[in-house]
């Protein structure tokens, strides 16, 4: 069971999401949003939670002071567990997030992208290629604003990316099964 660790959404418990997604555990969202408060990162950040899943990073996120986020899977029933999610974390957080949902794939979503984020999560199915988490990363980049971090989950036992022109790999850390990558638009 996956849940909102911190900030004023803190102990809601999420709805699972479906059995096609991946969620983050709690020991690897509890180290990483440890990461990107002490980066400074979070508070008013504009953020995109691309493959969003049951949607609980980028909602971590908003529970602790992100002004905007935009969560993107094109799933139907995750979408439908996102919904659920956001409903029950936007009825703590009232109006200080603003919080959606777009149905859509990664790719045509990033293309039709417009404004500039601060703080993108991507952490896509563990099959998903190489090259086309790099044609992600380089077709998001022209959307981020300077020193923006993009945090990128992959699987440990997946061979790792070429990080694109464009970004700095500022560390990687692995957790089981599990490897994250955190990464800031140069």
């Amino acid at each position: 069971m996956s849940r909102i660790i911190s900030g004023l959404a803190g102990s809601i418990k999420l709805k699972a999401a479906a059995k096609a997604t991946r969620p983050t555990s709690d020991r690897v969202k509890e180290s990483l949003f440890a990461k990107l408060e002490n980066l400074g990162v979070i508070e008013n950040a504009k953020v995109l939670d691309l493959y969003a899943g049951s949607g609980a990073l980028g909602l971590e996120a908003a529970s602790r002071g992100a002004s905007e986020v935009i969560l993107v899977d094109k799933d139907r029933s995750a979408a439908e567990v996102i919904k659920e999610n956001i409903r029950l974390v936007g009825k703590a957080l009232g109006s200080d997030c603003l919080i959606t949902l777009q149905q859509k794939e990664v790719n045509k979503f990033l293309v039709a992208l417009a404004g500039k984020y601060s703080l993108v999560f991507i952490d896509p199915p563990y099959e998903l290629s190489n090259q086309s988490l790099c044609d992600d990363l380089t077709k998001l980049q022209e959307n981020l604003e300077d020193q923006a971090i993009v945090v990128v989950e992959r699987s440990s036992r997946t061979d790792e990316f070429e990080v694109p022109l464009g970004y700095e790999l500022l560390e990687k850390k692995t957790y089981g099964d599990t490897a994250v990558y955190l990464l800031e638009k140069a």
